[in-house]
């Protein structure tokens, strides 16, 4: 049978903004109830929850958490099961970087090489591990959903240290879908340019060489890429796989 949207428990880490926010707008209108996860700034948060429960008359809650942090991610998945009874669909959106010479060895610190891999692998690692009792206790079982990046195919992104650890990040969820059973759906949806806040911080000249490198000759739209996370978690046939939604700005690189 199809598996429909309407009425499942959604959590969105790195919900309130951006491509996560769009995400959490597009499986409100499903008819599912969200939680939204931020890190610091929990007015953008508070917002889109009281628009998606004003607009699609559904549950919301925001959860404040470190997703570089595995307490709190934890935490955080236990605050939303508790919150509406259970969950059902996880979108691990969250990650770091720090925009830096992709050149440079030594751009980033230890410290920030030990951020983002933690950030972006062993959160979403822990993301799966605490969400499992509750996927597979589930008669339907359970879905995750990681926002990933061309920067994990390519030799390129906002740092070297982004895209190693969203190259690891690819791997870690093959290895999931292929270990954590038949109950847990497990992929990736890798972006191109999204002009969102932080893709905007590349600036007029990297945008333009961007866009001009993607065969569509434009950049990802921030719509087209979240229509895809409902096709994905409807789709319960497909697990370890990776969905590029770029423009054809990775085509080259394969």
């Amino acid at each position: 049978m199809p598996y429909s949207i309407k009425g499942r428990n959604v959590l969105v880490t790195g919900g309130s903004r951006g491509l996560g926010a769009e995400i959490a707008r597009k499986f409100a209108a499903e008819g599912a109830n969200v939680a939204i996860n931020y890190a610091n700034n929990e007015e953008p948060a508070r917002k889109l929850a009281a628009e998606l429960k004003e607009n699609h008359k559904v549950k919301t809650t925001v959860i404040k958490a470190d997703c570089g942090n595995m307490a709190d991610v934890t935490a955080c998945v236990k605050e939303a099961t508790k919150f509406f009874g259970g969950l059902d669909i996880i979108i691990g959106n969250h990650g770091w970087t720090r925009f830096s010479d992709f050149n440079d060895l030594e751009a980033l610190s230890e410290a920030e090489w030990d951020k983002c891999f933690k950030t972006n692998v062993l959160g979403m690692k822990q993301l799966v591990s605490s969400s499992l009792p509750t996927f597979n206790a589930n008669p339907e079982g359970g879905v995750v959903i990681i926002t990933s990046s061309i920067a994990g195919k390519t030799i390129g992104g906002s740092s070297m240290a982004y895209s190693v650890t969203k190259a690891a990040q690819l791997h870690l969820v093959k290895c999931m879908a292929k270990t954590q059973g038949s109950k847990v759906r497990i992929n990736a949806i890798l972006p191109g340019l999204l002009l969102t806040d932080w893709g905007l911080s590349y600036g007029d000249e990297r945008i333009a060489a961007l866009k001009d490198a993607a065969v569509l000759k434009k950049e990802t739209g921030l719509e087209d890429c979240a229509n895809a996370y409902i096709s994905l978690a409807e789709n319960t046939s497909i697990t370890g796989q990776f969905l590029h939604i770029d423009s054809g700005l990775a085509i080259q690189h394969f």
